[in-house]
């Protein structure tokens, strides 16, 4: 099919030069493109919404500080013996 497009001076100079590059008309890549972004969106559709599993209770434990990395590991390797920890 025959239409018409206003293109942007600057993209449509970036086009000719990858359609040169590419060794393809500027009709390919302009196909290309919308090919690409008509699936991209098709994808994002049929993609499940992620959920979040979490688990009952009144929040940290005391003493929690989630921005202190050094303390948070001590926590989690408290009662292991030295085998076991990191």
């Amino acid at each position: 099919m025959r239409t018409t497009v206003d293109l942007n001076d600057q993209l449509y100079k970036q086009a000719k030069h990858l359609a040169a590059e590419r060794h393809q008309t500027l009709t390919a890549v302009l196909e290309e493109g919308l090919r690409y972004l008509i699936q991209r969106k098709s994808s994002e559709k049929s993609r499940k919404p992620f959920k979040i599993i979490t688990f009952k209770g009144d929040g940290l434990m005391p003493g929690v500080d989630l921005d202190d990395n050094s303390a948070l590991a001590d926590l989690m390797d408290e009662g292991l013996d030295a085998d076991h920890r990191r």
